[in-house]
């Protein structure tokens, strides 16, 4: 899967999805996606992705009490 770095836009590849959709993990391993050959893997923080479309990361998979406000409500 690819994701876009928001800092300097080029995309990343990402090399482990279940770290990228587990909100314990606060950083994934990557590589950037650019010239012909691949790239070194790189640790990335989730805070500094974005997908290519420019949205946000789901709130799911980067904030692990993402859902507490909710069960407190009951």
């Amino acid at each position: 899967m690819f994701i876009q770095h928001r800092e300097n836009g080029k995309l990343i590849e990402v090399l482990a999805l279940t770290d990228l959709i587990n909100p314990l993990h606060a950083e994934v391993i990557g590589r950037f996606h650019q010239g012909e050959e691949a790239q070194e893997p790189e640790s990335f923080p989730k805070t500094a992705l974005v997908f290519p479309s420019g949205e946000p990361l789901p709130r799911c998979w980067t904030d692990v009490h993402y859902c507490d406000e909710e069960i407190a409500r009951g």
